[in-house]
């Protein structure tokens, strides 16, 4: 079978059309009064009712949340051998870090701990502490 072949079993039943005057009484099957009852009537839209929930604030509030998965040195000293690369996927990898929502987040390494191993870091931001003890034993950032 292929589509152009496909044709429909019954045929298409008509609405039902309200309002015309005919056997259906008073009311036409609309019931008595209010909104849906109308001509032409027009159903509040939900969202409106949602956002009119809402404090107003005056301006614009909205800011980008900045998700960043925090690594400290001393955890990349237990974790890590000489001449290693950290990048986020590795530290997914390694289970140091979780992935949010599904994707690899953007790293952050602090200086807490001591490191004693050169590493090489890619596509991690740094804070100056975690950079200075970095450079300091031989690693590198790019």
């Amino acid at each position: 079978m292929q589509l152009h072949e496909l044709k429909p079993i019954h045929k298409l039943k008509k609405g039902k059309r309200i309002g015309r005057g005919g056997k259906k009484g008073t009311y036409c099957g609309r019931g008595v009064k209010g909104q849906k009852s109308r001509a032409g009537r027009k159903l509040k839209p939900i969202i409106r009712e949602i956002i009119k929930k809402y404090p107003k604030l005056r301006g614009y509030k909205f800011k980008a949340k900045k998700e960043f998965a925090i690594v400290n040195l001393d955890t990349l000293e237990r974790k890590f051998n000489e001449g290693e690369k950290v990048t986020p996927e590795i530290l997914v990898e390694k289970r140091i870090i979780r992935k949010i929502g599904g994707k690899v987040p953007k790293v952050k390494i602090l200086g807490r701990g001591e490191l004693k191993k050169k590493l090489e870091f890619e596509r991690c931001l740094c804070s100056k502490k975690a950079r200075e003890k970095i450079e300091k034993v031989g690693g590198v950032i790019k």
